[in-house]
C-alpha cells in the first residue's frame, strides 16, 4: 500500500495586539498575594472552627450563643468556606 502524502502546515502567527495584552495579562497574573491576604484567610479558617468548638463546648454559657441557636454554625461553617475559597486564589 503507498504511504500518504505528509501536509505542510504553515506556523501561525497570531496578529500583533493579541501578543501584547496577554503578556500584560500574565505579568499581572504571576504576582503573588500580599501578607495581608494570607494572614485574613488562615484566620477565617480558625475563626471559623474556634467558633463551633466554642460553641460545642460552652455554647449554653454563652447568652447570645443560646440565642443564635443553630446558625452558630453556619457562621462557623460560612467562615471556614470563606478562607478556603480565599485560599483558591492565593498566589
Amino acid at each position: 500500500m503507498p504511504k500518504s502524502k505528509v501536509r505542510k502546515k504553515s506556523v501561525y502567527t497570531p496578529p500583533e495586539g493579541v501578543l501584547q495584552a496577554r503578556s500584560a495579562e500574565q505579568a499581572r497574573i504571576a504576582q503573588p498575594s500580599p501578607r495581608w491576604y494570607v494572614v485574613l484567610m488562615i484566620g477565617l479558617m480558625l475563626l471559623g472552627l474556634l467558633w463551633i468548638v466554642v460553641f460545642y463546648i460552652a455554647g449554653d454559657d454563652i447568652p447570645f450563643m443560646v440565642s443564635l441557636g443553630a446558625w452558630n454554625f453556619a457562621i462557623g461553617f460560612g467562615a471556614m468556606v470563606a478562607g478556603l475559597v480565599m485560599s483558591m486564589r492565593w498566589r
